[in-house]
């Protein structure tokens, strides 16, 4: 049975109902999602009614780029799309959000490949669970000659570079790692644009 909160259901009210489930998002609390409800309410109605309808259409209007696994309105996605970018270089991240990310430093002018995830046996993620294998298609195709690993400095970020590293021996693709401005244990989403681009021009050969 699904654990989302329904209209009328354990006596809740309304704003129970959305404090609820706004605190189901990463990185907000009870307390936050409180103040988000209330401000709501004390806003424009109209403003209640364009946010519930663009998180209706959301799922409806954003699908995977079928190139590189990034979500986008059109396939292939703009990155993909664009003739001008360097498609012999490929930056390899976990999530759709890194593209992001990356793109807003104006650092990176080649494509991405989005794997998913990363390799987390704790957690039940193995290789065949992530985009590994798009991934090795891409470069079999031949025209690559360079693979990012933009992964978090994480266990699981280092695991999911060894395992790729070891892969990738024998396919003539050169592959690198972002440089050690990114801090042990931190996250892309939280980096200043210029440490993630010394990170990039810096980066180390595997």
């Amino acid at each position: 049975m699904s654990n989302i909160p329904q209209p009328g259901r354990n006596h809740e009210s309304a704003i129970d109902r959305l404090v609820s489930l706004l605190s189901r998002l990463p990185g907000i609390g009870k307390k936050s999602a409180g103040r988000m409800v209330y401000y709501i309410l004390d806003g424009d109605p109209a403003y209640a009614r364009l946010l519930a309808g663009e998180l209706e259409m959301l799922h409806q209007a954003i699908r995977r780029c079928s190139v590189c696994g990034s979500f986008t309105e059109a396939d292939p996605c703009p990155v993909c799309a664009d003739s001008g970018r360097d498609h012999s270089l490929i930056c390899v991240v976990e999530r759709p959000q890194d593209v992001r990310i990356i793109e807003e430093s104006r650092e990176f002018r080649g494509v991405f490949h989005v794997l998913g995830g990363l390799i987390a046996p704790l957690d039940g993620i193995g290789p065949d669970k992530l985009r590994i294998g798009d991934l090795l298609s891409r470069v079999r195709r031949g025209g690559i000659r360079e693979l990012i690993l933009a992964f978090n400095p994480t266990v699981e970020g280092d695991t999911t570079a060894l395992y790729l590293q070891k892969l990738l021996k024998d396919l003539e693709v050169e592959v690198s790692r972002l440089a050690s401005g990114l801090p042990v244990g931190g996250d892309l989403e939280y980096t200043d644009k210029l440490t993630l681009s010394r990170s990039f021009r810096g980066r180390i050969k595997l």
